[in-house]
């Protein structure tokens, strides 16, 4: 099956129906155990999440790693020096397993940044290597040699509830995580591996990812939080569920885990951006002005600060022209509104 990749929006292409069917046919078993696991817990996770949700946390935030912002290869070198201009510590770059023949490439890039910058690398899967142990095992350990001494944390997969991203089940996801883990534990043991990379409020996933009999443990906690299609993060899903409450449900849902250690990175969110179609990744339904972009952004930033749960919030991403910082259509850069608060919003809190 052919899962094919988007250039515009930087992520797959929505796959058919029927490819969604043959993709799932033996996963039913799968899918029963997701259910049955969040009817005992989800009661209990919520229960404990309206009861201590206003305790206030006693977390301290580095401002020079909070935040942080995504890059990626094929951006190009321009991305040196607006990260210089904007003062970012903390990049996330991709490294696709699909793409071994560039590694080399990947680390170059990597290394273009500098020897001062916190450098998160998100292993993106495909299902070559998810059903293929050995090949991934094999791509693994090249992947953790080459970056070796460059830095020290791993995003393993992204997006892994969706399956145009080619995880069909959480039990692949936690096999996948388990067989990274192996290698970790034999030849690199000082490396973070985090997990789980669930996209979206579909914290049901989430809580698979994170009570199961597997011997894995995250050494922290990757969300991909978005809440664009709600407009402002003070804008409540369920009538409940604001940015606030999203941040303190999941928080409830690590601390009461013993799969994970109690810290939390938010690896992906952004707005898509109104009239850049195609390259906004959802419809204009969903897709804001710059001005509302920019004040949405802030306000994402200032809300999950002050709930002092998460660590580190990566911006998706620095130039895309539906929903980044920095539009380089017609080979132009033109920085955005938003890139310029973005800058200010990191000299303010320096």
């Amino acid at each position: 099956m052919n899962f094919l990749w988007d250039e515009y929006s930087d992520q797959p292409h929505i796959l058919k129906r029927e490819d969604k069917k043959i993709l799932r046919k033996d996963s039913g078993y799968s899918f029963l155990k997701l259910l049955l696991l969040n009817i005992i817990l989800f009661p209990l996770l919520f229960l404990k999440f309206l009861i201590f949700r206003n305790i206030k946390s006693s977390d301290s935030i580095d401002d020079n790693s909070f935040y942080s912002l995504c890059v990626n290869l094929d951006k190009g070198g321009i991305q040196y020096e607006l990260v210089e201009e904007l003062g970012v510590n903390s990049l996330q770059i991709r490294v696709f397993l699909n793409d071994m023949q560039n590694i080399n490439k990947y680390v170059d890039f990597v290394k273009g940044f500098g020897d001062d910058k916190k450098i998160l690398i998100t292993i993106i899967q495909n299902r070559e290597h998810i059903t293929n142990k050995e090949l991934l095992q094999k791509d693994i350990k090249i992947i953790f040699e080459k970056f070796n001494g460059i830095c020290s944390e791993f995003q393993i997969g992204n997006a892994i509830n969706r399956i145009k991203w080619e995880f069909v089940s959480m039990e692949e996801y936690l096999e996948f995580f388990k067989n990274i883990q192996d290698i970790r534990n034999e030849f690199f043991p000082k490396i973070k591996l985090i997990g789980s990379s669930v996209i979206d409020f579909e914290y049901h996933f989430t809580i698979r990812t994170l009570f199961h009999g597997y011997k894995i443990h995250f050494d922290k906690l990757a969300s991909l939080l978005y809440v664009d299609r709600r407009g402002s993060p003070y804008n409540t899903q369920y009538k409940i569920f604001d940015l606030k409450n999203k941040i303190d449900f999941l928080r409830t849902i690590v601390n009461t885990s013993n799969k994970c250690e109690d810290e939390i990175y938010i690896t992906e969110t952004n707005w898509p951006l109104s009239n850049t179609a195609p390259y906004a990744p959802t419809s204009e339904l969903e897709c804001v002005n710059e001005d509302d972009y920019t004040k949405y952004m802030l306000e994402y930033y200032d809300i999950t600060k002050q709930t002092r749960k998460v660590s580190r919030v990566y911006w998706h991403q620095l130039i895309a022209p539906g929903y980044g910082l920095v539009d380089n259509r017609d080979d132009k850069i033109r920085k955005t509104k938003a890139f310029y608060a973005f800058k200010k919003m990191i000299q303010d809190a320096k």
